[in-house]
């Protein structure tokens, strides 16, 4: 699968530890950016480079952007026609064990990017993140398409 990922100063060193292991699992990833420690980067002219690309075959690519907290970094992409970006920032518990905000972002909102929140996880916790994310399948059950379908016709 080709993934798409990017990272601001604060995920860049998450970001490189994933992009070394999804290559390592076989994936073809393209690196956006940022390339190198800079403590005043703008996370949007990164993140706006995953998000273009995603945006552009939706359903068959993926995108992985982090950040201190992963909630800009999903409002950047979110901008993008036909991007769904999901926030993870390691939110485990909740009332059912079975719910997993990951998996449900892709089974039932069909997310094709990730917002990572790197000040909030490890870099072992986030790379467990994305092999779930890119693990899980959209159920493609009609109330999950026709859900997304108004979404995406918020664009028009």
């Amino acid at each position: 699968m080709r993934i798409y990922i990017a990272s601001d100063h604060v995920g860049l060193t998450h970001k490189a530890e994933i992009v070394r292991r999804l290559k390592e699992s076989g994936h073809e990833v393209v690196d956006c950016g940022a390339y190198e420690y800079k403590e005043d980067d703008d996370y949007p002219d990164f993140m706006s480079k995953v998000a273009r690309e995603v945006s552009q075959n939706p359903e068959h690519l993926r995108g992985v952007v982090l950040g201190g907290g992963g909630q800009g970094e999903a409002m950047v992409c979110n901008r993008f026609r036909k991007v769904r970006a999901a926030v993870y920032y390691g939110a485990k518990k909740t009332i059912n064990e079975e719910d997993d905000v990951i998996k449900l972002a892709r089974e039932h909102n069909n997310a094709n990017v990730l917002a990572i929140g790197a000040r909030f996880i490890t870099v072992e916790e986030a790379l467990d993140a994305v092999n779930r994310f890119l693990d899980t399948p959209f159920t493609e059950e009609p109330r999950h398409v026709r859900r997304i379908a108004k979404i995406d016709r918020l664009h028009e």
